[in-house]
């Protein structure tokens, strides 16, 4: 062999190394979102699973706010309606409705002092708090590897193999312009 086909073979060694090392990051990238997504999923159901037992509990004592009640629970089933289709853009706009019915049913709350002192109230307060700020956690790191998998498929040359192997972009999740307005706090305890 000469020197020529050395090289020419060596070249061609190392294109092909290169390819497939672009394609497995690709392909990680691809099973990041999915990971990220799945993380969030795991939340939503149990946020899902908690707010009944919310609800019930608030129920028994505030006999006058049904209509937040019921907002809660409305937006809780959009929420689980966009989940099982997984659309993106619907769940980011459910979330944006039961955070903000949950902000109006935390802040109603406070007008029933012997709801405030129950002891099962306070325990789905702390721990639907606590998903829901997991929920944008994780809600941040689903974008962040969304944006790191559409950049990576546009830019040159992964963007030869992503056509060529179908990789597609994902939906980033969203903020609703409901969600970006600041919340009137006073006049939730204005009932």
């Amino acid at each position: 062999m000469t020197i020529t086909g050395f090289i020419f073979w060596a070249v061609v060694v190392v294109l092909i190394v290169y390819l497939i090392i672009i394609y497995n990051n690709l392909v990680t990238l691809k099973h990041n979102v999915s990971k990220a997504w799945s993380n969030i999923d795991v939340l939503l159901k149990q946020r899902h699973d908690e707010l009944p037992k919310l609800v019930e509990t608030c129920r028994q004592y505030m006999q006058y706010e049904q209509d937040t009640l019921e907002k809660v629970m409305q937006a809780r089933a959009s929420v689980a309606t966009a989940q099982q289709n997984g659309d993106i853009s619907a769940l980011g706009s459910a979330e944006g409705a039961l955070r903000m019915g949950l902000g109006s049913l935390f802040a109603v709350a406070e007008a029933y002092p012997e709801l405030k002192a129950d002891q099962s109230f306070q325990h789905l307060q702390a721990r639907i708090t606590g998903l829901e700020n997991s929920i944008a956690d994780r809600r941040e790191f689903y974008n962040e590897s969304v944006n790191i998998n559409n950049v990576r498929i546009e830019q040159f040359p992964d963007v030869i193999l992503a056509r060529f192997f179908g990789f597609k972009s994902f939906t980033l999740l969203e903020f609703t312009s409901e969600e970006l307005v600041d919340l009137d706090i006073k006049s939730l305890f204005e009932r």
